[in-house]
């Protein structure tokens, strides 16, 4: 018999055995969690919000960052409310774009991931994962920091650097976002695509989330005309690419759900981020009822016998 501990003499009381299946909830947007019963710790799986793309004008704005990505196993009490936030992603501007907003749930965040870069070589923003820089005419910024405000273990990476101004040709390209998995890429030399995501199988089934956003390719004469760069592989969107002649291959939004970040762009608006994500999956699990403390003359003779009665 397993240890008692603090019993009282009366009235014997059967365990009864409860056993609760696997759950495995997923948020797309905010709501209300409420775990089973027995349920004494989840696994879960936060993405916060992509930034969205800057917009560089002629120059190649940088890719988003993708959301912060947190996964993990946490304590929860069982039937207990928990509120569910899923982070919105960022909303493309003229400029400098901004942050994607952050997730919550069981009092982990994740944060959103960094605008890129915008006007005349301005560097991308901090984040879960930081915005590609946008290149310009005064020389290359840089990429935004990644895992900020930072949590161990790391929640994502840094921004890509711009390809540097002048001379002639070739086009330059804004740096990729940074994603879950990796740093965006460097434009020229380099690709400006949007850093890797990173893939989960909480559902079940492998999915790979958190792709930074390409940054775009420059698109006037005296720097040339570039390809942007890829989508990160986990929702991150294309940049924008400017051809000679048109036409303009646009910018891609990060995809829902994923933490994607956007694609960066010229004279357009910047691609805006995708929305995050949450994922809980409550283990199966079994557990003893009525246990109340009381047990028969029986089973305390037995117990203290065995030397289990403490």
């Amino acid at each position: 018999m397993a240890s008692l501990n603090g019993g009282v003499v009366g009235v014997d009381n059967t365990p009864e055995k409860v056993t609760a299946a696997e759950v495995i909830t997923t948020f797309n947007s905010s709501a209300t969690l409420t775990t089973q019963p027995g349920t004494v710790t989840v696994d879960y799986l936060v993405i916060a919000g992509g930034g969205a793309g800057g917009r560089g004008g002629y120059y190649g704005g940088g890719g988003g960052g993708a959301g912060g990505y947190r996964t993990g196993t946490a304590p929860v009490s069982g039937a207990s409310p928990y509120p569910i936030v899923v982070g919105a992603g960022a909303t493309g501007v003229s400029g400098n774009s901004p942050n994607g907003s952050d997730s919550s749930a069981l009092s982990i965040v994740a944060n959103g991931g960094g605008g890129g870069g915008g006007w005349y070589g301005r560097g991308g923003d901090d984040g879960g994962s930081g915005g590609g820089g946008a290149m310009g005419p005064i020389g290359p910024a840089t990429g935004g920091s990644g895992n900020t405000p930072p949590v161990s273990p790391s929640q994502g990476n840094a921004g890509g650097s711009p390809g540097t101004a002048g001379p002639v040709g070739p086009g330059k390209i804004g740096g990729g976002g940074g994603g879950a998995g990796g740093a965006g890429v460097t434009g020229n030399p380099g690709t400006g695509n949007g850093g890797n995501g990173t893939a989960s199988s909480i559902t079940g089934s492998s999915v790979t989330r958190g792709g930074g956003g390409g940054g775009a390719g420059s698109g006037q004469p005296y720097y040339g005309y570039a390809t942007g760069g890829a989508g990160g592989p986990g929702g991150g969107g294309r940049g924008e690419a400017v051809s000679e002649p048109a036409p303009i291959r646009p910018a891609v939004a990060g995809t829902a759900n994923t933490g994607g970040g956007g694609g960066g762009t010229n004279l357009q608006t910047g691609a805006s981020g995708g929305s995050g994500i949450i994922v809980i999956k409550e283990p199966a699990s079994e557990s003893l009822e009525n246990t109340s403390g009381v047990w028969s003359m029986d089973a305390v003779y037995t117990a203290v016998k065995g030397g289990n009665w403490t």
